[in-house]
């Protein structure tokens, strides 16, 4: 009896805390600091493209919640400590030579001046640095929050001008299905819906990007925190695309509507802000529907509460107190020999990323089109200005735009277009014809790559790497050409173009370029090959002409 007491007694005082040592005070500090300083390190290194990443996150509605990721997945991570606590998450060596890779692509990302690169580097340090403080067994039970920081970063802007150009379309599409359907008469030339009197262009901004990427934003932590089955969460994830798709479409046609009973006012401003929140929203409610049925297939009737799915941690997961307690000191008050070494090497890493001198680009003496020749050999040109919102939106440093005619010749001018760009590093780069002729109403039923010979100055015979496209617009047809012309090569694949952007940055400081685009109408009734001569000949008279301006 007296020595159960005396347990009892001793088990109580072991509960009761003391008074902590110099030495134990001492020690929490320098851990402390060990955990804050690679933050320090890692904000001073990657200080530039934190601050373009925030401006996008501010200035870019398709990546607004982009601001939010990072508080999310801390909270995630906070949610998770108990489990953490539970977990063997002493550092291991695989850290360092991921750093080691996060530096390498750091460096490349400095050299091209490529944010998306930088951007990438910064996520693989964090993961290097995770493994290095916690190892594997630590990261597995934080790797959603992890993982979840990649839709923090923008797409590449190509990328997003691809993507925006084929939402466009669908969305259009699905527009004017929602006014056939209620009975307004629409039609679709392209981008462009038609409603009689008033014409309403489905613009980049009502692609549905800034629904879409929220969206899958959201519904994939919703499938985390979805505690169900494994295909049920990836059902909740993937049916946010086309939710937003078809959201996006609906909000179009019901903005058609309003313009077509209360006049355009409605299709702008306040009215317009308004009604993508509300469509917004329903898109949440319909996520929200999705997970009660899902949580309720499988069961027996439909009283499943969705609060038992939807959790971060279950009570079971909490560690007893009592455990808590008694824990030891060990590997959780010590820090990893691989965490102390990456952050080691961190210092010396940020001392030469500061003494890297990335030089002004190379910028090539050329011609500015101002001075480019109206009038050659029998080809006689007229210039046209560029409205003020295209030039804004497609943000070259110099552009020609001209129709130019062959003397004696009754046939279709040919409409010549030049956007040349001094820099394509920072999100300012040729956009593609692909995604930017639906915007006049215009559909692509044609698309091929083609070559062009052409004699170079000092009669060096060349082939140029065309697209070839047929355009149409109701009984109205186009034979168009297109190329991009980028420091002394010319290329037609767009991939091929934002390579040797990055690789050109690199080995020559340059990404300079051009996009350079050939239109001609093709009367109705005639076939192209009629009118496809003309485009050729210009092409061997202009080109040579070309190289002035924009410069090999």
């Amino acid at each position: 009896m007296f020595n159960s007491v005396t347990k009892q007694n001793e088990t109580h005082a072991s509960a009761i805390p003391t008074m902590a040592s110099p030495v134990n005070v001492q020690a929490r500090w320098i851990k402390w600091a060990a955990l804050l300083l690679p933050v320090g390190l890692l904000s001073i290194l990657y200080q530039e493209s934190l601050a373009h990443l925030f401006k996008m996150w501010v200035e870019d509605e398709n990546y607004s919640h982009g601001m939010f990721v990072p508080l999310i997945s801390a909270y995630l991570v906070w949610e998770n400590r108990h489990a953490l606590r539970q977990t063997p998450r002493y550092g291991t060596w695989w850290g360092v030579p991921l750093l080691a890779l996060g530096m390498a692509v750091f460096f490349l990302g400095e050299l091209s001046t490529l944010y998306i690169v930088l951007h990438l580097s910064f996520w693989i340090t964090l993961l290097a640095m995770t493994v290095s403080l916690i190892g594997t067994s630590g990261l597995r039970v934080i790797g959603f929050p992890m993982f979840y920081l990649l839709t923090m970063f923008p797409l590449p802007n190509y990328a997003t001008q691809v993507l925006s150009g084929k939402l466009q379309l669908i969305s259009s599409q699905l527009g004017v299905g929602c006014l056939q359907l209620v009975g307004v008469t629409a039609f679709r030339e392209g981008n462009v819906i038609d409603l009689g009197p008033i014409q309403l262009q489905v613009v980049e901004a009502c692609s549905g990007l800034r629904y879409l990427f929220p969206l899958m934003s959201l519904a994939l932590l919703c499938a985390y925190l979805f505690k169900d089955r494994l295909w049920k969460r990836l059902v909740l994830f993937f049916s946010s695309i086309p939710i937003s798709i078809l959201l996006n479409g609906l909000r179009i046609g019901m903005i058609g509507v309003l313009v077509d009973y209360y006049g355009k006012g409605l299709a702008e401003g306040f009215y317009h802000f308004f009604e993508g929140w509300v469509l917004f929203l329903a898109s949440l409610g319909i996520l929200v529907l999705e997970m009660v049925l899902l949580a309720n297939i499988g069961k027996n009737g439909w009283g499943t509460s969705l609060l038992t799915k939807f959790q971060v941690q279950s009570a079971s997961q909490l560690p007893d107190p009592a455990e808590t307690v008694h824990q030891t000191p060990n590997q959780y008050s010590r820090l990893s020999p691989s965490y102390v070494l990456s952050i080691a090497l961190l210092v010396p890493i940020l001392i030469a990323a500061t003494q890297i001198h990335v030089s002004e680009e190379v910028l090539p003496i050329r011609k500015p089109f101002l001075d480019f020749p109206m009038n050659f050999q029998d080809w006689n040109g007229k210039p046209y200005p560029m409205e003020p919102q295209y030039i804004e939106a497609l943000r070259f440093d110099d552009y020609l735009l001209a129709d130019y005619t062959f003397s004696g010749d009754t046939a279709a001018p040919v409409n010549f277009y030049v956007a040349y760009y001094h820099s394509q590093r920072k999100g300012q780069s040729a956009h593609s014809p692909r995604t930017c002729i639906p915007g006049g109403g215009w559909e692509i039923t044609s698309l091929i790559e083609t070559t062009i010979p052409y004699a170079g100055r000092g009669g060096l015979q060349r082939t140029i790497p065309v697209n070839r496209a047929i355009i149409q617009k109701g009984e109205y047809k186009q034979l168009v050409y297109y190329w991009f012309q980028q420091r002394g090569r010319f290329l037609a694949n767009e991939y091929l173009v934002k390579w040797f952007i990055f690789w050109d940055a690199m080995t020559r400081n340059r990404t300079d370029g051009a996009l350079v685009r050939l239109t001609t109408l093709v009367p109705p009734g005639q076939p192209e090959s009629d009118v496809e001569q003309s485009l050729l000949d210009f092409v061997q008279i202009v080109q040579p002409q070309l190289e002035e301006y924009v410069p090999n």
